[in-house]
């Protein structure tokens, strides 16, 4: 198979969703609170430029899961 920079992007995205709902699901554990626990970053540019006004928005909750998520969708890709 041919290593393509997008696939491996989307390894990592789809490493990440199964990381974050194998934390949503396990997230009534108590003894795993700290591999469910996330951390918000958030990062919002604006601006007003008289003629065009924006704004953007953009969230990323991050646990430890969705960050072993992603290693093993790496992983993955190596081993494809």
């Amino acid at each position: 198979m041919k290593k393509n920079g997008w696939i491996l992007v989307l390894f990592v995205f789809l490493g990440l969703i199964a990381g974050t709902l194998a934390a949503n699901w396990l997230s009534e554990v108590p003894g795993l609170s700290f591999l469910t626990r996330a951390m918000e970053v958030g990062w919002s540019p604006a601006a007003d430029l008289s003629v065009i006004k924006y704004s953007f928005d953009i969230e990323v909750r991050l646990s430890l899961l969705s960050i072993v998520g992603a290693v093993i969708a790496i992983w993955l890709y190596r081993k494809t």
